[in-house]
């Protein structure tokens, strides 16, 4: 999307999008539209989650829209899930645990892509080291909370719950 200004050359080089190639891209205002209209009342999972939160609440507000719907962060969950990760950063994370990848790191839809394949990961690892049955996205949500020392114990309440 053009966001109605030159962006740096830090970002440029970033992410590899040019200020050529945002000058024929829809305005913000556009595809902040649509974009509230694509995820409804969906639940909505990021990468650094803080981040893309403050970030869409502030271009949402910009267009007089509110976002209802929850956040959860893969980041905080990771840290939960592969305590012993080499790193968990989203390139680091995809990279070691092997999944599905174009490559292409800091573009709005490959790294969507990536946390979503990272996401569906967990929510199955989850389910294989712990025995759970399901893994709902509120559980995600608490897990993030938990710290990282407390994770196997309340992870282990919940399968009990669930009678795994």
């Amino acid at each position: 999307m053009n966001p109605g200004m030159r962006i740096s050359s830090f970002i440029e080089g970033y992410t590899g999008i040019t200020n050529k190639m945002l000058a024929s891209a829809p305005p913000v205002a556009d595809v902040m539209e649509k974009f509230a209209t694509f995820m409804a009342e969906h639940h909505l999972v990021a990468h650094n989650a803080s981040f893309d939160r403050r970030f869409l609440d502030a271009e949402l507000h910009r267009i007089r829209k509110r976002r209802r719907q929850e956040f959860a962060c893969s980041m905080l969950v990771s840290r939960r899930v592969y305590p012993d990760g080499p790193a968990h950063n989203l390139e680091a994370l995809v990279r070691h645990k092997r999944l599905k990848t174009s490559g292409v790191h800091h573009r709005a839809l490959a790294d969507a892509e990536m946390t979503g394949h990272l996401w569906i990961g967990m929510v199955d690892d989850l389910k294989s080291a712990f025995n759970l049955r399901y893994v709902p996205f509120a559980l995600m949500q608490q897990l993030s909370k938990v710290s990282k020392a407390a994770a196997p114990a309340f992870l282990q309440r919940v399968a009990a719950e669930q009678g795994g």
